[in-house]
């Protein structure tokens, strides 16, 4: 009796791990009040207000953005922070996901800086972009990881992520850097 409870506790645990998915993201916030502020001037039909309305929101914007109240990035530069951020589990990164494909942000490739072996025989993966990456699992890989190599990380289950080296059949990673 006492091992089917604890083959029930189990199959709850990993029940609950499966259904939980990552902490729960909060919506991307809506438009910031300074931005807002120029897109409401174009409801405006008069010329003249709209006119007056479009300049005094772009000079508290102008304002708000000198302060730092207000920063404004482009794709590029959201593509650069979630690829600096890939593997880490950041809810409140999700402004930078808007407009993005799924599979693009649930994959990344980037080349092998180093990689070394620790006590108990697992890879640590540094890559070019800096990020280290620790083989959590027991698998093998069939030929050894060298400077150049090309790697694909992918978002793999219960929050756990898969990094292929070079094509090759790879191994579950954490992300430590």
């Amino acid at each position: 009796m006492t091992r089917f409870r604890a083959l029930g506790a189990m199959l709850a645990g990993v029940v609950l791990a499966a259904t939980a998915g990552p902490a729960s993201a909060a919506p991307p916030p809506g438009r910031p009040p300074a931005l807002q502020a120029v897109v409401d001037c174009s409801g405006i039909a008069d010329g003249t207000a709209r006119l007056a309305c479009y300049d005094a929101a772009v000079a508290a914007m102008t304002k708000a953005e000198a302060a730092g109240d207000l920063v404004a990035i482009d794709r590029a530069q959201r593509r650069a922070v979630r690829r600096q951020a890939f593997g880490f589990s950041l809810p409140t990164l999700a402004i930078f996901d808007k407009g993005e494909k799924t599979e693009e942000l649930n994959r990344f490739e980037d080349t092998l800086a180093s990689a070394t072996r620790n006590a108990d025989g697992k890879w640590i993966v540094r890559l070019q972009s800096g990020a280290v990456w620790r083989q959590i699992d027991d698998n093998e890989l069939s030929v050894d990881p060298r400077p150049g190599s090309k790697v694909l990380i992918r978002r793999f289950s219960l929050g756990s992520y898969m990094l292929d080296v070079d094509g090759q059949p790879g191994f579950r990673a954490h992300r430590d850097e």
